[in-house]
């Protein structure tokens, strides 16, 4: 009985993901999902209680296969060349996400953003690609890229969406073998031009995690202002002053730094604060940032 059950849960899941492509998801009703599976509309309410926990477990569901396919190929590379080993695991991705692209989309205007299982989902899915995403590049270049492995993931990552996009819109002719390559290539450039000049990284694991719908949790918004506040201080000791007015520029972010470590901080202080930097006029590109921060 419980095996009848999961082919019939499997063969849902299996229909609605090609009618949820075909139509789109606001588009898209459990009657029409239910006449495709030649099925009663009731039939698939006592396995999902709405459209919404469909659309959630498909989108579950798509993602399981794209990371069973990837474990699969990992299996079957044992002795492949590291560099070999990372263009095909990027071609297998950008294939898959265009095959799957609307499911592998990041849904900003759809409803269903606001869904609370899945939010739940579209989280776990991002935390596995990041973390996919870290290991192969780990695997193809050693622990040598430790320090800038966030950046190379997040640069890879805004490459690969840009490039899958223009894929989408059928504007690039490049079969994914060959995009992939082009990505192997400009991504090795970029990790050793990192190594060789020793960059310093922008991005650590506790804020690549960030994103608009699961907002960074105030402990690590603080870290990050006050990691900020040391290059805004670092960008004054740089200026062509007298000692005694970079002194006094100093003195007025430590009086920042204070502030924003209270629970509450005084708007009015901040206020004065910033606008006394503001006078400077190489830091107010500094002070622009810092007020979208806080």
């Amino acid at each position: 009985m419980e095996e009848l059950e999961e082919i019939k849960k499997q063969q849902i899941l299996h229909t609605a993901m090609a009618v949820f492509k075909e139509k789109g998801y606001s588009s898209t009703s459990m009657k029409e999902i239910a006449d495709a599976c030649g099925m009663a509309k009731g039939s698939i309410y006592k396995i999902f209680d709405s459209k919404e926990d469909l659309f959630t477990a498909v989108f579950e569901d798509c993602h399981k296969i794209m990371f069973e396919q990837a474990r699969e190929l990992d299996r079957l590379q044992d002795n492949v060349a590291p560099m070999e080993k990372l263009r095909r695991k990027i071609e297998f991705q950008l294939q898959y996400m265009f095959e799957n692209h609307f499911f592998t989309s990041e849904f900003r205007d759809l409803s269903i953003i606001h869904n609370e299982k899945f939010i739940v989902a579209w989280k776990n899915k991002r935390a596995a690609l990041l973390t996919w995403h870290r290991d192969c590049f780990y695997e193809a270049y050693g622990d040598r890229i430790e320090d800038w492995i966030w950046d190379i993931v997040a640069i890879f990552r805004g490459i690969q969406r840009e490039y899958i996009a223009y894929a989408h819109q059928k504007v690039i002719a490049l079969p994914m073998s060959e995009l992939a390559l082009f990505f192997v290539e400009r991504m090795d450039a970029i990790v050793h031009d990192m190594i060789s000049n020793e960059n310093k990284p922008v991005l650590k694991e506790s804020n690549a995690y960030f994103n608009h719908i699961n907002p960074v949790d105030p402990h690590t918004q603080k870290e990050t202002i006050h990691a900020f506040l040391h290059s805004f201080s670092a960008k004054i000791q740089e200026l062509q002053k007298t000692e005694s007015a970079r002194q006094e520029l100093q003195e007025v972010i430590g009086l920042l730094q204070q502030e924003l470590k209270r629970e509450i901080p005084n708007n009015t202080l901040l206020h004065v604060y910033t606008t006394f930097l503001e006078t400077v006029v190489e830091l107010r590109p500094y002070v622009r940032q810092l007020y979208l921060m806080i």
